[in-house]
């Protein structure tokens, strides 16, 4: 399995099915003209060997936030931070659920904020789960603002990638 920008001219985004009508909406009707526009950026997960499936997607984007939504020792440390990188949107055909794809897409979206990071500098990383969902990001680390949006600090990132990526080898 790898993980590839969307291209619209490769994969076929009409036959996914996450089971969430927004997020299954999202990749069929917007996605690619978000990255088109320079907004935001969606990568799919794909077998080689029949690239046009997707069996799951992920969309990073950069957003502005309130330090007043993090914890006090946060605000202090990043006072003249505004921006932040941000899961926007991760999930898995239905069709392949269960079998830890989920995870793998949101490993490499935050390899990806992270390497982001190392060259734009921003402390920050938000995702917005969907109902039900926080405790899979929780595992990883991420530490909820509300019932819908976690953060992680890059400096975690960086932690929990090292370990992780380590036990994985």
């Amino acid at each position: 399995m790898v993980i590839v920008p969307l291209n619209s001219r490769i994969h076929d985004r009409s036959g996914f099915d996450c089971g969430i009508k927004p997020l299954n909406n999202f990749l069929k009707l917007t996605a690619n003209q978000l990255g088109e526009r320079e907004h935001s950026r969606s990568y799919v997960l794909v077998d080689p060997i029949q690239p046009s499936q997707i069996i799951g997607f992920y969309t990073l984007t950069m957003i502005n936030f309130q330090l007043d939504n993090l914890p006090l020792t946060l605000q202090n440390k990043h006072k003249f931070v505004e921006s932040a990188g941000l899961i926007s949107r991760l999930a898995v055909d239905k069709r392949f659920q269960g079998k830890r794809f989920g995870s793998k897409l949101l490993v490499d979206a935050l390899v990806n904020l992270k390497r982001a990071a190392e060259i734009v500098g921003f402390p920050v990383v938000f995702v917005d789960a969907k109902e039900g969902r926080a405790d899979f990001y929780s595992q990883y680390g991420f530490e909820p603002i509300d019932q819908q949006r976690l953060f992680m600090t890059v400096a975690a990132i960086r932690k929990m990638l090292s370990k992780y990526l380590s036990d994985v080898a």
